[in-house]
């Protein structure tokens, strides 16, 4: 039986080995790339091709996988760095950029420390930008330096196979005597704006109190031309009256105001009795007696 083995290994020794080739050939030859990488092909020290995800094939023993780098969009760690602006103050930036590598070919060739390359190119930007512009500027136009900085950043690094997907200026900090002066400085603001509110209300306050007091006045003296206008009237009632009717209408009047006065005065408060003089009841008869004749 051992005879038989042994037989039987010696004459298919070259198709085992053959097979066993096979199969590892097979094995060194195929390659599966996960979709969050790109494998870097070399072939004697060369690059040779980049393998993208999924299933991909390779000359056995004499192409290897040199590099397998992550696709993935990655942070830099955050980075803080000191620039003067234009007016001569200083400020402490604190900067974060994010990117990914689209072409490994690169980024493995060109570059040795992309972390550290592309931090460095930020550094040299943030200070380049902000020492262009005024304190003032720098924070009220953030989102402006933001995009500066991510186009240079972009253009900077585009020979390394990177793409930079965003940036961001976390913070803007000040030495604590610039913070003191433009604490004071904003505290006089405020103070100025308060005493500005305060004198436009006076102000307001004087106008609105100027028209009541017009407006008083008009309309007084749209009541007293009222006034005039039905005395006006009465006084040319009765001149009219006296031209047509004579002097019998004016004595009407006069009787009759005589009357009005009368009962006004027997209208007080406490009085009983009216003690009327003979004039007065003679009054009375000739408005009567007028009234009478007028019927």
């Amino acid at each position: 039986m051992e005879q038989i083995l042994i037989d039987f290994l010696g004459n298919n020794l070259v198709f085992l080995l053959l097979f066993a080739l096979i199969i590892v050939a097979i094995y060194a030859g195929v390659r599966i790339v996960p979709q969050s990488e790109k494998h870097v092909v070399e072939r004697f020290g060369r690059l040779r091709s980049v393998l993208g995800p999924g299933i991909n094939l390779i000359v056995p023993f004499l192409d290897r996988i040199a590099h397998k780098i992550s696709i993935l969009e990655r942070q830099l760690p955050t980075a803080s760095q000191d620039a003067i602006t234009s007016d001569n103050v200083l400020v402490q930036v604190e900067t974060s950029v994010f990117y990914r590598i689209i072409e490994p070919e690169k980024t493995v060739y060109r570059i040795r420390d992309v972390d550290a390359a592309i931090a460095t190119t930020v550094a040299g930007i943030v200070r380049s930008g902000i020492g262009e512009m005024e304190l003032d500027e720098v924070q009220s136009n953030r989102q402006q330096l933001i995009e500066r900085i991510k186009q240079q950043v972009a253009d900077a690094v585009d020979d390394w196979g990177i793409e930079v997907t965003r940036a961001e200026i976390l913070d803007v900090n000040l030495d604590q005597a610039t913070r003191d002066a433009m604490l004071q400085q904003l505290n006089a603001e405020r103070a100025r704006r308060a005493q500005v509110t305060e004198a436009e209300g006076s102000k307001r306050s004087v106008e609105l109190n100027a028209d009541a007091e017009l407006y008083a006045a008009e309309q007084l003296a749209k009541a007293r031309r009222i006034q005039a206008d039905a005395e006006a009237y009465a006084t040319g009632v009765v001149a009219q009256a006296i031209a047509d009717n004579g002097l019998e209408a004016a004595q009407y009047q006069v009787a009759l105001k005589q009357v009005e006065a009368l009962v006004k005065v027997g209208e007080g408060s406490g009085k009983q009795t009216v003690l009327l003089p003979t004039s007065v009841l003679d009054s009375f008869a000739d408005a009567f007696g007028l009234l009478k004749g007028r019927t």
